[in-house]
C-alpha cells in the first residue's frame, strides 16, 4: 500500500513540476506586452477565444511601437515582420518549410548582389591578433589558434574563384530536382571566434568551409553521410549529418544546431 501511494505521489509531483515548466497564460488577458502575447499566440489553441481581443491589442501596440520609435531602433524591423505575418494569419508562428524558404531567398539576394557587384560583398581584413589567437574569456587566457593561417587562405580566394563559386551556390539554390547529386549547406557561425568547419564523407570526399565570426558562408557538396567537426573559440564541435538536401547549421560558442 506504502509503495502504491509513493507512486501516485510521485506522479502527481512530476504532474505539477511540467504544469510550473510550462507557461502560464492565466493572466494574459490583461497584458499590454507585445512579445508575451505575441507568444500566447504562437502557443494557443486555434479556438481559444482570448485570441479575438489579444490579437487585434498586440497588432495595436506593434503599430504604436513603431509609430514612436527611434530611426535607428533595431527593433522596428522585427516588429514590421511581425505585423505582415499578424495581418495574414492567426500568429507569428512560421513552419520549418517556411523558415528555410525565408533563408533560401536571403541567399540568393546576397549572391545575386555579389554576382553583379562582381566581388564579395563582405570585405575580409586579415588581423594577426584576431586570427592567431582565440580568447576564451572564460579562463581568462589565450588559445594559440593553429588555424589562422589556413582560415586566411580560404577566405582570400581570387575574384575569379569567387565568383565561380556564387554561381555555383546559386544554380543549388535554385535547384529543386531531388535526384541532384550535390546540395548546399550554409553554415552560421554564430561565435565571436572566426572557425572552419570540415566535413569529411566516405573514403577522400573532404570539403572545408571558413565562417568569419557573427557571419555565414556556403559550399555546395555531394550528398551523403558527413562528420562535421570544427574547433569553436577552443571548444571541440563534432556532429554527424546525412546530407540529402539543402540544411543550414548554425555554431556557437555554446550551442550547436
Amino acid at each position: 500500500m506504502k509503495r502504491i501511494l509513493l507512486l501516485i505521489a510521485s506522479v502527481l509531483f512530476f504532474s505539477l513540476s511540467a504544469q510550473k515548466r510550462g507557461k502560464d497564460y492565466s493572466d494574459i488577458i490583461k497584458s499590454n506586452n507585445i512579445y508575451e502575447i505575441n507568444a500566447f499566440l504562437r502557443d494557443a489553441h486555434p479556438d481559444d477565444p482570448r485570441r479575438s481581443v489579444l490579437k487585434p491589442r498586440v497588432m495595436e501596440l506593434m503599430k504604436e511601437y513603431i509609430k514612436n520609435a527611434h530611426p535607428a531602433d533595431q527593433k522596428v524591423k522585427d516588429m514590421q515582420e511581425m505585423l505582415a505575418l499578424l495581418r495574414r494569419r492567426p500568429s507569428t508562428k512560421i513552419t520549418f518549410d517556411e523558415m528555410n524558404a525565408i533563408i533560401k531567398q536571403k541567399q540568393i539576394a546576397k549572391y545575386k548582389a555579389e554576382l553583379a557587384a562582381k566581388q564579395s560583398t563582405t570585405v575580409y581584413t586579415p588581423s594577426n591578433a584576431q586570427n592567431t589567437f582565440v580568447v576564451n574569456t572564460a579562463s581568462n587566457a589565450a588559445i594559440p589558434n593553429a588555424e589562422a593561417e589556413e582560415f586566411n587562405m580560404l577566405m582570400n580566394i581570387s575574384p575569379i574563384e569567387h565568383q565561380n563559386k556564387t554561381v555555383k551556390i546559386l544554380n543549388s539554390l535554385f535547384d529543386n530536382d531531388p535526384n541532384a547529386k550535390e546540395c548546399i549547406v550554409m553554415i552560421q557561425n554564430q561565435s565571436d571566434c572566426n572557425i572552419i568547419v570540415r566535413m569529411e564523407g566516405v573514403g577522400t570526399t573532404k570539403y572545408r568551409l571558413a565562417i568569419p565570426a557573427h557571419s555565414d558562408n556556403s559550399i555546395v557538396i555531394e550528398k551523403g553521410q558527413y562528420l562535421f567537426n570544427s574547433l569553436v573559440c577552443g571548444a571541440q564541435y563534432a556532429s554527424q549529418k546525412t546530407i540529402q538536401a539543402a540544411i543550414m547549421v548554425a555554431l556557437g560558442s555554446t550551442t550547436a544546431k
